[in-house]
């Protein structure tokens, strides 16, 4: 009788236990998937204005420099922006031989692509940008010395009468490489560094740009200059665009797609 009843009970664990199994699938395969694949992600669209750091800090550091840059930019589509600088510089150039004043003002336009893949609602950008610039400008030349080959028979010529050279013109091209921040709510922070191809200026006679603002240092003519910048920026918020993302991890995988349980020995 004892063994009839452990029988029983062994039978009647086992019943509730395939029971509770087939419960449990039930239940699996008959829940709705409430997981959306997507997430709804607003994109900003605004116009973005800042200025130039650097250049304010440098023109209170520097006595020879002073200047300052304006910048925007406006987003067209999710990772390419409409973007341009306008600006003035005055720059004093002082060597053994020459002391020279160089003002103007400059403007550049381009694009920018956002190289960067944000996370959910986060707007930073690390891009690559292209611009088109031109400048307008004048030299003061103060003094300068003409370098003779024979200094011991001939001194070398020096004069002191100012000369004003103006009217002078530049236009090159430059490819940007920079990132912007998002510090607070449409505020930003950005640095960017620029390499720059002189396509045509005006040369004086007898005499050579040294520096020309916007395109900054000649480098004794050779065609090529640098520069960087590190600005705040402001966007002014106009509208939002909805983007449905549907990252892999948000993604349910589909029961085919599921992989089997290997074969146990």
């Amino acid at each position: 009788m004892r063994q009839q009843h452990t029988l029983i009970y062994r039978i009647s664990s086992i019943a509730c236990m395939l029971f509770f199994c087939v419960f449990v699938n039930a239940q699996n395969d008959s829940i709705v998937d409430t997981t959306d694949d997507s997430k709804t992600i607003k994109l900003k669209y605004g116009l973005r204005i800042g200025g130039d750091i650097g250049k304010l800090t440098r023109s209170f550091l520097d006595d020879d420099y002073s200047g300052f840059e304006i910048m925007a930019d406006y987003r067209l589509k999710e990772k390419l922006y409409i973007a341009g600088e306008i600006g003035f510089e005055e720059k004093n150039t002082v060597n053994d031989y020459l002391d020279i004043t160089t003002k103007g003002s400059y403007i550049k336009g381009g694009v920018d692509f956002n190289m960067y893949q944000n996370w959910l609602d986060m707007d930073n950008m690390i891009y690559a940008g292209f611009r088109v610039g031109a400048s307008t400008f004048s030299h003061d030349l103060n003094n300068y010395t003409v370098y003779s080959i024979d200094q011991y028979w001939e001194p070398q010529f020096t004069s002191s009468t100012k000369q004003e050279l103006t009217g002078l013109t530049a236009f090159w091209a430059e490819i940007i490489l920079g990132m912007k921040a998002e510090l607070f709510n449409n505020l930003y922070i950005g640095l960017n560094v620029q390499l720059k191809v002189s396509v045509s200026q005006t040369i004086p006679n007898n005499f050579d740009n040294i520096y020309i603002p916007g395109f900054g240092k000649t480098y004794d003519s050779s065609g090529i200059g640098v520069g960087y910048s590190y600005f705040l920026a402001y966007r002014i918020p106009l509208y939002k665009k909805t983007k449905q993302s549907k990252p892999a991890e948000f993604t349910k995988p589909d029961k085919e797609s599921r992989p089997t349980p290997r074969n146990r020995p």
